[in-house]
């Protein structure tokens, strides 16, 4: 989902310098892979961890951002010259039975997935089975998009790069909690509107990965799901990772996702989220995301196994279009230069340095994966509620191992201004009874949505998945209602509009929800005539 990271580095040379300068009698080995902790050999055979005054720094920076930031619990691993430095849980990983959170509690990593939808890709490419640059058409001639052209003229490129025309999270309510499966999800896709020129502009797509994973089953014979366990989770023994949270079994050491609600974080229940699979629906742990960050990092080699050729990793990191440098990331990281996307990875130019990462939103969820492919170096978080501690951590990681002079507090530059909890809805008195604008109305895209009277009150029901019920109440203007949700959601409250034609007849509704996800107003609901 949508979340807002700022960078800030500087180069290193001077700090190992000065390393180098201050402990002369310290030989640094630098570590094998899979042996050790790739840690610094002192004149009497001591081991000396890496960084280790930097990861006391972040630990104790990670415990502030809890309590700062209301989060219940989050797990951090930190990798270094094909070593783990850091793998460890903070926090708990339920608010109400306050088990601990461990280097091996599961979290939903949301869009850290895609990165593995790239890289399956990459193996297809290696092994001759496509090109970056075919058309998606020659393998999914089922698939279509709004715009003719688009269709004709979409890559496996385009796909993988957020470059099709969208708007950032266009059509994310046709997959949402709704009951279509992956296949329904993608033909409903060709009723989405576009914002943007074809390849012209920046806007994030979950389906056109959603795409890309079925692209993967095309050409392989095999699931996205069944590639990634066979290809990835298997063979870097990433053992308690799963693609879906239908894997999940009972003593699982599964962190419950949260939402902060009157000052308090309440657990609320998994979204299933396997129709949109290879765009977001991995589960996942951060001792087994260090074990994909250093494959990412020896560019897709791992104790001594190809997984994909080198140069697959320099097309995924290669901008494949640009975003712009914000105001307030020009004024607040003054040597950040450069955002845009590659191949299921973000990428951003800082002090001379590509960074490589990406982060994920799910519901009570947030996480954060950064590669340093440089310095051999990369960093996941992952938590437990919805926050920006995360993007916070990211700043104060980098700054603290590249050794940034003057660096800002970014734990507390990112911290809630104002009580950021979710306020209960306001109860209304009235009681609507007006049945004018009861009846079902249907979007091409979405499906049908129902208004009906209820004991009395007017509700609306989005059918296509059990999320959105809600309670409509007049607000004093003609046709037109207030939405409250009677659903256990994030979403704030919002409007519903009615519509007219001329003959005074109610052909159509409008929703309006503020928030950074979904877009209701992209739905063309337009009210079903009885027959």
């Amino acid at each position: 989902m949508k979340f807002a990271f700022i960078n800030a580095f500087n180069d290193m040379k001077k700090t190992v310098l000065l390393l180098f300068l201050l402990f002369p009698c310290y030989v640094f080995a630098q570590g094998k892979q899979g042996n050790g902790l790739g840690a610094a050999v002192n004149g009497k055979g001591n081991t000396v961890t890496p960084f280790k005054t930097e990861l006391a720094k972040l630990e104790k920076l990670i415990q502030q951002g809890l309590d700062l930031y209301h989060v219940p619990g989050a797990a951090v691993a930190v990798v270094y010259n094909n070593e783990v430095i850091l793998s460890k849980g903070f926090g708990v990983r339920d608010a109400k039975t306050l088990e601990p959170v461990t280097s091996k509690s599961l979290f939903a990593i949301a869009s850290n997935s895609k990165a593995f939808t790239s890289a399956a890709l990459a193996i297809c490419v290696d092994r001759g089975l496509l090109k970056w640059d075919d058309l998606v058409s020659d393998y999914m001639p089922e698939l279509k998009l709004y715009d003719a052209y688009a269709s004709a003229h979409l890559t496996v490129r385009d796909l993988l790069s957020h470059r099709q025309g969208y708007e950032t999270f266009g059509g994310d309510l046709i997959w949402y909690g709704t009951t279509y499966s992956r296949e329904e999800v993608l033909r409903r896709w060709r009723f989405l509107e576009p914002k943007y020129g074809f390849r012209s502009a920046y806007g994030y797509s979950n389906i056109a990965f959603l795409a890309a994973g079925q692209l993967v089953q095309k050409v392989s014979g095999i699931s996205w799901d069944e590639f990634v366990q066979k290809e990835f989770f298997l063979p870097l023994g990433m053992n308690s990772s799963n693609t879906s949270i239908r894997d999940f079994k009972s003593g699982d050491d599964l962190a419950s996702p949260h939402n902060f609600v009157d000052g308090k974080n309440v657990p609320i229940p998994y979204v299933n989220w396997d129709n949109i699979g290879p765009a977001g629906s991995i589960n996942s742990c951060v001792d087994d995301l260090a074990k994909w960050m250093m494959l990412q990092l020896n560019k897709g080699t791992w104790n001594e196994k190809l997984y994909w050729n080198s140069k697959r990793s320099f097309e995924m990191w290669e901008y494949n279009i640009f975003k712009p440098v914000s105001a307030w990331q020009r004024e607040n990281m003054p040597t950040r230069h450069v955002n845009g996307y590659g191949l299921g990875w973000e990428l951003m130019e800082y002090g001379g340095k590509k960074i490589v990462h990406h982060g994920g939103g799910y519901d009570g969820m947030i996480s954060k994966t950064v590669l340093v492919p440089e310095l051999n170096l990369g960093f996941v978080m992952l938590t437990n509620s919805n926050n920006s501690l995360p993007s916070a951590m990211t700043f104060q990681f980098l700054d603290l191992f590249l050794g940034v002079k003057d660096a800002k507090n970014w734990v507390n530059e990112f911290a809630p201004k104002q009580d950021d909890s979710i306020e209960a809805d306001v109860i209304y008195a009235l009681t609507p009874c007006t049945e004018d604008v009861s009846g079902v109305y249907e979007s091409e895209m979405y499906g049908r949505v129902e208004v009906k009277v209820v004991e009395g009150s007017l509700v609306i029901d989005f059918l296509p998945t059990a999320l959105f019920k809600g309670t409509l109440f007049p607000n004093g203007t003609i046709l037109s209602y207030d939405l409250i949700w009677t659903t256990q959601m994030m979403l704030p409250s919002g409007k519903v509009n009615f519509i007219l034609d001329r003959e005074g007849e109610v052909v159509e509704m409008r929703v309006f929800v503020d928030n950074p996800d979904f877009d209701f107003s992209e739905l063309k609901l337009f009210k079903v005539k009885n027959k």
